[in-house]
């Protein structure tokens, strides 16, 4: 791909037909983790990718379900416990509650819904063949 910043083939500002990136970019790991029906529909599982822990969270089920993963780390209690919380909703946003001092987290983008200081790492899934990945940097 070339270096960093450098002038690379397509449409774009500068000359014609050429695009100028000059922000890094990293590209994603997609991890396989396990099976869609291995997480009970409303409910996280805790899945370790090197030192990672991370949440994955299964809303719903069928047709209209969604798979999350963040960050397993509750910054308000200290502990490992965000993949044991009660899965819900706040006014339509899929929600994962700490089981240790009830803060709700949004799931699509980890942000603390009862702290807006607070947010938790938040990862991209995907689901092929009934089988779940998480997007990490390498």
């Amino acid at each position: 791909m070339g270096r960093e910043g450098a002038t690379r083939p397509g449409a774009g500002p500068g000359r014609v037909g050429d695009v100028s990136a000059t922000a890094p970019s990293a590209w994603l790991d997609w991890i396989d983790v396990c099976a869609i029906d291995d997480i009970t529909p409303d409910t996280g599982v805790a899945v370790l990718i090197g030192d990672l822990q991370i949440a994955l969270v299964r809303v719903g089920e069928g047709e209209g379900q969604q798979i999350f993963a963040v960050g397993n780390y509750d910054p308000f209690s200290h502990a490992f416990v965000i993949a044991r919380g009660i899965v819900g909703d706040r006014g339509g946003t899929p929600k994962i509650a700490s089981p240790i001092f009830k803060q709700s987290f949004d799931l699509a983008t980890g942000q603390c819904l009862d702290d807006p200081n607070v947010r938790l790492p938040s990862y991209p899934t995907r689901v092929r063949d009934g089988r779940i990945a998480i997007a990490v940097a390498p």
